[in-house]
Formats: structure tokens, C-alpha cells, sequence
């Protein structure tokens, strides 16, 4: 009987040591594995990190600009952040990394500091009001196109509006984005068109890009069709919008006599882009 009881209390001292052994850490540990800012332009703060926990996380920098980097529980975590818009006083970032765990517990880390390379220059908040009034100008300024409807000539105001980017692992353009139009052709039979439309951005070696696309298109009073284009970026103007020009080819499915070409340049910049 008496071996019996030390056994059983011998298996509740196991017991009680292997549950503590698998306790939950009391707090979430960030350990910092890259921290460096790109020396291209724009420049581009590369951070990553792990934990000892699955967490949601986010990078806040220099207390007030705040980027999500896990939207799900996860202990790898990696983001790159564009570091050109920022309204900074010196060349030096800080920069805190805050995580939540499963049950809701908020923990920051420590204070992190990372230099700019030499050769990158920060913008003053003067530049960076010019680059608002450039960008605000370009956002707002119309491309000039020419069309050829038929064998005629017309003249073509075309305003596009990107409205959502795709991230890609590039820190000069997105993977594409998708963008809303508005075309008004002078003395053409069909004036007025709305256009609805992806852009896909492959980097080419020598210029910028080369960005195939397709569009869908309205008058709203039954003229209706498809626009496959190409579009080639050929150099950058003060290191933020892309001079580029475009063809696109216009038909109305079925339609006779429908078809209208078009060659257009235009500036393109994504410093108001909305990314996913």
C-alpha cells in the first residue's frame, strides 16, 4: 500500500514539472533580423523579424506612421516600407515593432534605429511639398491622344485614375494595377467614354517597363467594348513619375465599323497608390 501512494505521489510531481515545462511564455519576444534601408530610389526600409509566439504584428515608425506587417498569427514576419514620403528631420529612422497575441495581449518592442545610406537623400518637408504639387498637377492633368477612327484623325483627352496597386518584391513598380478612365474625342462619332481596366508592369532592362493591359469601355448609352493596349515606360522624371506612351486598340464586339486605334503618352507615378 505504501509503495502504491509514493507512485501515485511520485506521478503527480511528474505531472505538475511537464505541465510547467509547457506553460505559456508570460510575454512575446522579437528578435530582429534585418533592419536596413535600400541605397535605391526610392529608398526602402527592409525590416524582419521573429517571435517566440504566433502573432499579429506591425511596424510603427517614428511614433505616428503605422504599416501592418501579419494580418494572421505568425512567427516570421517580413515587410518593406517606402521610407520617400516620410516628413523626416534627420537620417536616422526609429522605429518600433508591435505584436498581439492569440488572446488579444498587446507588447512593444524596443526602440530600433537605422541609418540612411550616404548616398540617399532625404527630403525636406519644402521638396516634399514640391513633390505634392508636382504629383497633384500630374494627378490632375489629362494625356493628349491621337485617334485613328475609320481612317480620320481625331484628337483625344484621356484622364486616367489608378485606383489600387499590387505589391510586388520590386521597390520602383507594382506587380500592376487596376485604374478608372475618362476619354473625350474631339468630332468623333461616339465622343464620351468611361473605361474600366488593368495594367500588368514588367521591369525591362534599359527602360522602365512594358506593361500589357486590357480595358472595358462605355459611352452609357449602348456603345460598349473591349480595349487591349501596350504601354511602355521610357525613363523617370525626378525619380517619381514615368514618362511613358501608349497603344490601345478599340472594338465594339460585333459591331460594324466600331474600331478606333489610339497612341497616347502620359506621366505615370504611383505616390497616391493605394497597395494591396
Amino acid at each position: 500500500m505504501r509503495k502504491l501512494l509514493l507512485l501515485f505521489f511520485f506521478l503527480l510531481i511528474s505531472l505538475d514539472v511537464f505541465s510547467q515545462g509547457k506553460s505559456e511564455p508570460d510575454s512575446v519576444e522579437v528578435y530582429l533580423i534585418d533592419n536596413y534601408i535600400t541605397p535605391d530610389k526610392p529608398p526602402i526600409l527592409i525590416v524582419s523579424f521573429f517571435t517566440n509566439l504566433p502573432v499579429k504584428s506591425k511596424i510603427i515608425v517614428e511614433d505616428k506612421y503605422e504599416y501592418l506587417v501579419s494580418k494572421e498569427l505568425a512567427e516570421t514576419h517580413k515587410d518593406s516600407i517606402d521610407v520617400f514620403s516620410l516628413k523626416l528631420k534627420s537620417k536616422q529612422i526609429h522605429f518600433v515593432v508591435q505584436v498581439v497575441d492569440s488572446l488579444g495581449r498587446k507588447y512593444n518592442s524596443e526602440i530600433y534605429e537605422v541609418d540612411f545610406p550616404k548616398e540617399v537623400e532625404i527630403k525636406s518637408e519644402s521638396n516634399f511639398l514640391l513633390l505634392c504639387l508636382l504629383g497633384g498637377t500630374a494627378f490632375i492633368l489629362p494625356s493628349p491622344v491621337y485617334i485613328n477612327w475609320g481612317g480620320k484623325s481625331y484628337f483625344n483627352l484621356n484622364k486616367e485614375i489608378p485606383l489600387v496597386f499590387i505589391r510586388s518584391g520590386s521597390f520602383s513598380y507594382p506587380t500592376g494595377y487596376f485604374s478608372f478612365e475618362y476619354s473625350y474625342i474631339f468630332h468623333a462619332p461616339v465622343r464620351n467614354f468611361l473605361r474600366l481596366g488593368y495594367k500588368h508592369l514588367i521591369e525591362v532592362p534599359g527602360i522602365e517597363y512594358v506593361s500589357p493591359g486590357i480595358d472595358g469601355f462605355t459611352n452609357l448609352k449602348g456603345f460598349n467594348g473591349i480595349s487591349p493596349e501596350l504601354s511602355i515606360g521610357w525613363l523617370k522624371i525626378f525619380d517619381t513619375f514615368t514618362l511613358y506612351s501608349r497603344f490601345r486598340y478599340n472594338f465594339k464586339p460585333g459591331g460594324k465599323d466600331s474600331e478606333f486605334s489610339e497612341i497616347s503618352i502620359g506621366l505615370y507615378s504611383g505616390f497616391f497608390a493605394i497597395y494591396f
